[in-house]
């Protein structure tokens, strides 16, 4: 999906509003018309906002009343795409928004208990809108594509900054705020990790950071729709443009949990972070996606053996930059891993790498055969050599001969240089019954095309007796017909 463009509710109760007939028509015609920004309009009442006093200018007692009335006045909203509308009341309300967030900053004792239903409330008009659908996520490539940048992001960026400095305010009370930062507002908050705007989602990051942070009770909540935006992801929609945003936030929530793991969260890396591996556009959040997995080993060596077969089940078969990327993820993950646990998985994960090293496409197999410049992989591969070279002996004595990369092809001498080192009558023998296999495959081959020939000669007869017999059969024919014509 790309950044929201919808128009804003106009009301407190609009926020709560969702969507249900489809794409307004409005929406419509503004994603036709190629614009890539929200839509916002002022209030249905036609009331202008005026310029109130400032707040160090005010006397103390009457300063939480003006606060009020300047967080109202930001509820007003404004048409962005068009820059010549309103431009005295966009100016008074980025004003407003500055002071707010300077007053909130520097001043304490200001957040009273009433005056979080009013910044809650004032936050959802001005950021909560619906998200149309992207119909470029399938070609949207974030390294040569530029994104859809939200128009109003020079209004909004200052509501999220106020927002932001509310939340980290000494005087933020989470007890408090449990009444006005919902379950809703925060599924709402979720939502909008779809924006195509990268700065909104850097906001949004840092914001479910500390509402993470600070709200104990709404963690078990926030992390379960987390986990359902993973899997419509892999399972339904196939595009979510803020997935590495959350992924880095579940990255530091799994860097806090406590050890031993509990079952719930060994779930989530088996049936929402191995999936995650399936999808084509891995790309996007692959680095944010292997920090997680890495963390889980981290807490848990024992996940190492289920995680590297999950990756060898989810391994690519067609595209080379994912497999790539499975490598590297691959390496990272080894990097950690007990040897205990390595013997475990040794013949499922170097047939694996039998085969990338076999790969026609050099970068894979470059990514493979780098594999031996870990030294930690090196001492773990020679104490299992009697297991593991002769799983990866055929595949690289036949490409040091096949292959077409120089480097590929030097790199692979470089690997049995290695090999004949750790163990070299282990080498030889390997050698030997390779050569005594070619050999063997070589008699059956010579035998095979003799066994051909044979057929071959036989058909060859049998065609030609037919042609004589079939030539005898006409001749006969031609010599009846001439009698009979006498």
């Amino acid at each position: 999906m790309a950044s929201e463009r919808n128009v804003r509710p106009t009301s407190a109760d609009q926020v709560n509003l969702r969507l249900k007939d489809g794409i307004p028509q409005r929406i419509k015609a503004q994603r036709a018309s190629g614009h890539g920004s929200a839509l916002f309009q002022g209030q249905q009442s036609g009331e202008k906002l005026e310029e109130l006093a400032l707040l160090k200018e005010t006397p103390l007692g009457d300063r939480h009343e003006l606060f009020v009335k300047k967080v109202r006045q930001c509820r007003r909203l404004f048409d962005f795409q068009n820059v010549l509308v309103d431009l005295r009341e966009k100016e008074i309300k980025r004003a407003c928004l500055t002071e707010l967030i300077e007053y909130v900053t520097h001043g304490r004792g200001i957040i009273t208990e009433p005056i979080y239903a009013e910044i809650i409330g004032m936050v959802g008009i001005n950021i909560f809108r619906s998200l149309p659908p992207n119909d470029r996520q399938n070609d949207y490539d974030p390294d040569e594509d530029e994104p859809l940048l939200e128009e109003a992001w020079p209004h909004m960026q200052l509501v999220y900054e106020f927002f932001l400095r509310f939340l980290e305010s000494p005087d933020f009370q989470p007890a408090v705020a449990k009444k006005h930062l919902t379950q809703r507002f925060l599924l709402r908050l979720l939502e909008l990790y779809d924006s195509e705007d990268p700065r909104e989602r850097d906001f949004l990051k840092t914001i479910l950071h500390r509402v993470y942070g600070k709200c104990l009770y709404i963690r078990s909540y926030a992390r379960k729709q987390m986990k359902h935006i993973f899997l419509r992801f892999v399972y339904e929609s196939g595009g979510f443009n803020g997935l590495a945003e959350l992924l880095e936030i579940l990255g530091s929530i799994i860097n806090g949990f406590a050890v031993p793991l509990k079952e719930e969260h060994k779930q989530t890396l088996f049936k929402v972070l191995i999936p995650l591996h399936k999808p084509p556009t891995l790309v996007r959040y692959h680095p944010q996606l292997t920090y997680c997995v890495v963390q889980f080993i981290d807490k848990d060596d024992a996940l190492a053996r289920p995680v590297i077969m999950g990756l060898i089940k989810y391994w690519p078969k067609v595209n080379s930059g994912k497999e790539v990327l499975f490598l590297n993820e691959l390496e990272e993950i080894l990097d950690v891993m007990k040897p205990n646990d390595f013997s475990a998985v040794q013949e499922a994960l170097f047939k694996q790498l039998a085969r990338c090293v076999s790969s026609a496409h050099f970068q894979v197999a470059e990514r493979a055969l780098l594999f031996w410049r870990n030294e930690y992989l090196i001492r773990l591969i020679e104490e299992n050599l009697e297991v593991i070279l002769p799983i990866m002996f055929k595949a690289l004595y036949q490409i040091s001969k096949n292959h077409w990369n120089k480097s590929i092809v030097s790199l692979v001498y470089d690997v049995l240089k290695s090999f004949t080192k750790m163990n070299e009558p282990l080498f030889e023998r390997l050698t030997a019954s390779y050569k005594a296999d070619c050999q063997k495959e070589q008699k059956k081959e010579r035998e095979r095309q003799k066994l051909w020939h044979g057929i071959e000669q036989l058909g060859q007869k049998r065609l030609n007796s037919l042609r004589e017999a079939s030539s005898s059969s006409e001749s006969s024919c031609i010599s009846r017909s001439s009698i009979t014509d006498v």
